[in-house]
């Protein structure tokens, strides 16, 4: 069996686009993240869906046509986002993941948390007043890492 990417165990495109959706409307109504995506862009779902998709191993969607991470970096450039910001970006994430039924097998879990929690607290260290980060850095490559990928019920 050869190892499928993170991208396609979630469900590709179509998957992450409706998590960046049902997230969105999540957002909307938060009272922590709202007043941040007030002005939100009403592509903005489907421009965060070609991020994680390429992050996770798909097409090189949101590089062709928006900028790479270069772009994604200057989206966060002066926000001054907060941990409280963070932790309820990741929790409402997670919560219409869990609420949309996507695969949640622990190792595709461990590998989707790991990325989420090390690309907000770069967006949180990117967003300080003053902050220089730079861009030139290459679009993150996230895979199962050590767990050896998705779980596989024994055979009986």
């Amino acid at each position: 069996m050869s190892m499928p990417s993170l991208y396609d165990w979630v469900g590709g495109t179509a998957a992450l686009e409706r998590l960046t959706a049902a997230f969105y409307d999540k957002v909307k109504a938060d009272d922590v993240l709202g007043p941040v995506f007030a002005r939100m862009n009403p592509d903005h779902p489907a421009h965060v869906a070609a991020f994680l998709g390429e992050v996770l191993g798909g097409p090189r969607l949101y590089s062709e046509r928006y900028g790479g991470h270069p772009e994604m970096i200057r989206h966060h450039l002066n926000r001054n986002l907060s941990e409280a910001q963070r932790r309820r970006w990741i929790n409402l994430l997670l919560d219409a993941y869990t609420e949309l039924g996507l695969p949640d097998d622990p190792e595709f879990a461990s590998a989707l948390v790991g990325y989420l929690e090390w690309g907000t607290r770069m967006a949180v260290l990117n967003s300080k007043p003053g902050a220089r980060p730079g861009l030139d850095e290459p679009m993150p490559e996230w895979g199962w890492g050590e767990v050896g990928g998705p779980y596989q019920p024994k055979k009986s």
